[in-house]
């Protein structure tokens, strides 16, 4: 308590939406930093057993699988009677969905990224505000010490909010680009996995 104490006098009246939005910014870090690395390396699992498996998706029957890999290939195993362009269709909706999970958040992190540096502007502002007000009120002189306290302590809040933006937008685009890429391999791995289904012969797969 005596830290957040601290730090509400440090930034004012805008100390508990800055805490807010840093507590915002480091659960979804945490939360799509392991997210994306276990559907990674369940991915990775996923290829090493469909190797062992001769690459033959015919057989992919784990619709409960923990990899994407292995959901969306037993999705269409399971509609292999279906022409072509329904399979298609279908793993286009079911990618879809799964876009949606992995960009999971990343809205919500842009959104801090952009309100945060305003909030630390405001709190300059309204620090500033009170800082020659209270100065107006004072029948002491005014002295560069005393400038320099008070602005150093309405400039704080400004930097605060550039400290929680800065990793907030960073996250927001470098956890994009990493579902964007999950993505590719696995709609990669779908289509392969549909052309085999109509018996088409890909990279030597039988």
């Amino acid at each position: 308590m005596s830290f957040l104490s601290q730090v509400h006098q440090q930034l004012g009246l805008m100390s508990w939406p800055l805490i807010l939005c840093s507590i915002i910014t480091v659960a979804i870090w945490l939360e799509r930093s392991v997210s994306l690395l276990w559907i990674s390396l369940r991915g990775e699992q996923a290829k090493k057993q469909l190797q062992q498996q001769g690459g033959s998706y015919a057989t992919v029957k784990d619709e409960q699988s923990n990899s994407l890999i292995l959901r969306g290939c037993s999705l269409l195993v399971r509609h292999q009677s279906c022409d072509k362009a329904t399979r298609e269709d279908l793993a286009g909706v079911w990618l879809q969905q799964q876009r949606r999970k992995l960009h999971s958040g990343l809205r919500v992190l842009t959104l801090v990224g952009v309100i945060s540096p305003l909030l630390g502007l405001l709190g300059t502002v309204l620090g500033l505000i009170e800082m020659f007000k209270s100065i107006g009120l004072s029948s002491d002189p005014v002295t560069p010490a005393l400038l320099a306290d008070g602005l150093g302590l309405a400039m704080s809040t400004t930097a605060a909010g550039l400290l929680i933006a800065l990793p907030a937008i960073a996250g927001a685009q470098l956890f994009g680009l990493w579902a964007d890429r999950l993505l590719d391999k696995l709609t990669d791995e779908l289509n392969q996995c549909n052309l085999q289904l109509e018996g088409v012969q890909i990279g030597g797969r039988p």
